[in-house]
């Protein structure tokens, strides 16, 4: 496609924006194509799930969604941010500052307390004055997700449903445009699922947009919209 055409310095009236999208990685032989050209636009408070099998995609659109990785060609915008323009400097800036991640495997400092994890990004991105305004705001945080008893424990030493509820409030620290859940509940038994899941819900209920990728057909439902990720492309993108 002519980059002309595709490389429009405009603000797009969507969330989230991806033109033409191409993702290709070295193989042993030959290239390996995760991503074949995605079209999709995500407008704000949406909660959408990206559905596939294993090797559909998902984790890659998540990376390219979230600046973790860049895109072989195409475009992603995130509000009036291209993605695909900046620098890898840049892209961290804008990571740590306006998007929250939600990983499967919690990605939590094991011998923080679970409110220290939560202030974590804070001290990063520099956001609020000090250390107490920002152990304040990760006490409401987890405040919102039903852990505030457990503010002061080691998080090594909560369930795994309580571990994602905290990396869900983490995710949430620097109030982002919207929270990228890679595969959220993978790891946890139905009912610890169901309650974490309902955090999402609540959270839709206040305006934070949510991309969630799941192989799991019957969450896929409980969501605003679906997309149907195969060998790399959108087969099916529908609301529930």
């Amino acid at each position: 496609m002519n980059k002309k055409v595709l490389d429009q310095d405009i603000i797009p009236s969507d969330l989230l924006l991806l033109k033409a999208t191409v993702k290709e990685y070295p193989g042993p032989k030959d290239k390996i194509v995760a991503l074949k050209g995605i079209n999709l636009s995500i407008k704000k408070g949406e909660f959408v799930a990206v559905l596939g099998k294993s090797g559909a995609g998902k984790s890659t659109l998540i990376n390219m969604i979230t600046g973790i990785d860049k895109p072989t060609s195409g475009e992603i915008w995130i509000e009036n941010h291209a993605l695909h323009k900046m620098n890898e400097e840049e892209t961290t800036n804008w990571r740590g500052k306006n998007v929250g991640v939600i990983f499967q495997s919690f990605h939590l400092m094991p011998m923080l307390t679970c409110l220290e994890n939560v202030a974590l990004p804070m001290d990063f991105a520099n956001l609020y004055r000090n250390t107490r305004e920002r152990l304040e705001k990760a006490k409401e945080l987890l405040e919102l997700v039903g852990l505030a008893d457990h503010a002061n424990k080691i998080s090594s030493a909560v369930s795994g449903g309580q571990r994602q509820r905290v990396a869900i409030a983490r995710a949430l620290a620097n109030e982002p445009y919207f929270l990228a859940a890679d595969e959220p509940t993978g790891n946890l038994d139905s009912r610890t699922a169901d309650e974490v899941f309902s955090v999402f819900e609540k959270l839709i209920g206040e305006g934070v947009t949510i991309i969630m990728t799941t192989h799991d057909e019957e969450l896929a439902k409980r969501v605003g919209r679906t997309i149907h990720l195969s060998d790399g492309r959108i087969v099916k993108d529908f609301l529930n």
